[in-house]
């Protein structure tokens, strides 16, 4: 069984960024206790870049799904299921399942599976072990890598331009340049 030429599935996910003084319109990241600037980025599940857009730190990853993903089904109208982490869940998922016709799966860490389900009062004698700490997520880990690769390039480690075309232009410049290696060896 071969791949379809287009993806059919997407990872979405939010990357804080350093910026400089003169690095355009910023805000604070309450997560990371920054002043920083945001890159919003959509996936295919081989890591490859489907949909970049750039933000305040101080937006919310929810409140800034809607243009990326809308970016992504543009591009790929074939899209049907995005995996996201709780951050994007709730009303952002059933507004984006509702828009755009896209199943929207929250990948969940393996402490916080039991949110909201119920629990027999008799426990079992030997319960299961929850894993604590950094646990490889499905999916998820494929959009965790995609600004690992990028940030390779010097260029895009702080946001140093005004304006926000400048800095999507060098995040695809970066995915070219991927793109490039890999079908050159």
């Amino acid at each position: 069984m071969s791949k379809a030429p287009e993806p059919t599935a997407t990872i979405i996910d939010a990357q804080s960024t350093r910026s400089t003084a003169q690095g355009g319109n910023t805000g604070f990241d309450a997560g990371k206790k920054v002043k920083r600037r945001k890159r919003h980025l959509v996936v295919d599940t081989l890591g490859l870049l489907l949909a970049v857009t750039l933000t305040a730190a101080s937006v919310q990853d929810r409140d800034a799904a809607a243009d990326v993903v809308a970016q992504a089904c543009t591009k790929i109208p074939g899209l049907k299921k995005i995996y996201a982490d709780r951050a994007y869940g709730g009303k952002c998922a059933v507004a984006i399942e509702e828009a755009h016709g896209i199943s929207v799966e929250i990948v969940r860490h393996p402490g916080n599976r039991s949110t909201g389900t119920w629990h027999d009062a008799q426990q079992p004698l030997w319960p299961e072990v929850v894993a604590k700490g950094f646990v490889v997520q499905a999916k998820r880990w494929v959009v965790q890598r995609t600004p690992a690769w990028n940030e390779r390039a010097r260029r895009l480690m702080a946001h140093h331009d005004r304006s926000n075309w400048a800095p999507l232009a060098w995040v695809w410049l970066a995915e070219a340049r991927i793109l490039a290696t890999r079908l050159a060896t």
